[in-house]
């Protein structure tokens, strides 16, 4: 019963929640617009891969107005819409390739392998070059 009421208590500071006309946001200032607590904006950074402010050169997270925006979204569709995470994650994700400005992944560095690995895919290819080589050779003597 608890949880209801805190959801409904909730929803109209969604709707009234204005973002200050402000380049970039301190963590506390987001929690507090928002009306979460700052652990929450870092464990949603974890679940969701396009949440990702920047940092300054002391640590500090640094989020941009879209960044704000992203974050009220996401707790609209957690605690009024009742959205799982995994649920809002894939909302968000479709919208955000149905619209061509919409923030991309950051992206990830490769997988690291073993040198061994790099050339085993390539091995059949350099049989062709090898084999057309011997032809031409063949051709030019």
């Amino acid at each position: 019963m608890k949880r209801q009421n805190e959801a409904t208590a909730v929803a109209p500071a969604l709707e009234t929640a204005e973002i200050p006309d402000k380049l970039y946001f301190r963590i506390g200032e987001v929690a507090q617009l928002a009306g979460i607590k700052p652990y929450v904006l870092r464990f949603w950074e974890t679940e969701f891969p396009f949440l990702g402010p920047k940092k300054s050169d002391t640590g500090h997270r640094l989020y941009r107005r879209k960044d704000v925006e992203v974050v009220l979204e996401i707790k609209r569709l957690l605690y009024e819409q009742r959205f799982t995470i995994e649920g809002a994650r894939k909302l968000l994700e479709t919208r955000s390739k149905a619209r061509p400005n919409a923030r991309a992944k950051p992206l990830r560095p490769p997988k690291r392998r073993k040198q061994g690995e790099l050339f085993d895919s390539g091995a059949e290819r350099f049989e062709v070059v090898r084999a057309a080589l011997e032809e031409i050779l063949k051709i030019l003597k």
